[in-house]
């Protein structure tokens, strides 16, 4: 079964990262500039739509109202390195890539479709690294961004850290789901590490700083895209309601 919607491809060239960045944008099927869209931003966003299936979760959701107007945008990587150096609170790129969401991203996706201009009509998807990166952006621009969605993310002290001083993130409504299994996850480096104790840490913070704040612990759930993706649709139904 093909899709309903319409998924178009647009191009910024960054004057932050210095390259010509993708975005893969799919519009419900009924779209009409008549009608006001929320914005779902989406690290890793090939993943997001061949793995998580969005794109077809979008139809589903949107046939049965189950999720009102929303826009999907995919952002994607080059590779292991180029995700690393982008998305990891310590990567090279890191600053300059939080940049580009918050002053190019945003405006090019304004401009271009009805949307509300409000931060709390714009979230931020991602998983592993990228959830982590929705997070220190939302922190960063909270005016901007008002939704955030984490799965398994990448939790360590920078991020720990950049929790506890934020500001504003009273203003950021955020689901955040970890698995029970992730505590020996391979990373792309080689090294192991245990993704649930310090997501634990993240969760104790975050419940007393967020005044909406969704937090789930997946039973048999693994760093791997058959939880993040079994997860979909409730995390897509609560957040874009």
């Amino acid at each position: 079964m093909g899709r309903k919607g319409s998924m178009i491809e647009k191009q910024i060239n960054s004057k932050y990262l210095q390259e010509n960045m993708t975005l893969t944008i799919y519009q419900p099927e009924d779209f009409s500039p008549l009608y006001k869209y929320q914005l779902c931003i989406m690290q890793d966003g090939n993943d997001y739509y061949q793995l998580g299936r969005v794109a077809t979760l979008s139809d589903r959701l949107h046939d049965n109202q189950e999720i009102t107007n929303t826009i999907f945008v995919g952002i994607h990587y080059k590779d292991k390195f180029d995700r690393r150096e982008k998305y990891h609170p310590d990567g090279k790129q890191n600053e300059a890539y939080i940049k580009f969401l918050g002053h190019e991203v945003v405006p090019f996706l304004d401009h271009l479709f009805p949307t509300y201009y409000m931060g709390q009509s714009r979230a931020l998807l991602g998983d592993s690294l990228a959830g982590t990166l929705a997070l220190m952006t939302a922190i960063r621009y909270p005016n901007t961004f008002g939704k955030v969605i984490m799965q398994s993310p990448y939790v360590n002290e920078t991020v720990l850290n950049a929790i506890k001083t934020a500001k504003n993130l009273d203003r950021v409504a955020i689901y955040h789901t970890i698995g029970k299994a992730e505590t020996n996850v391979q990373m792309t480096n080689g090294e192991r590490m245990d993704f649930l104790t310090p997501n634990r840490k993240l969760h104790d913070i975050l419940q007393s700083t967020t005044s909406s704040y969704d937090y789930y612990e997946l039973e048999a759930g693994e760093h791997t895209w058959k939880y993040w993706q079994q997860d979909m649709k409730r995390t897509l139904i609560s957040m874009f309601p």
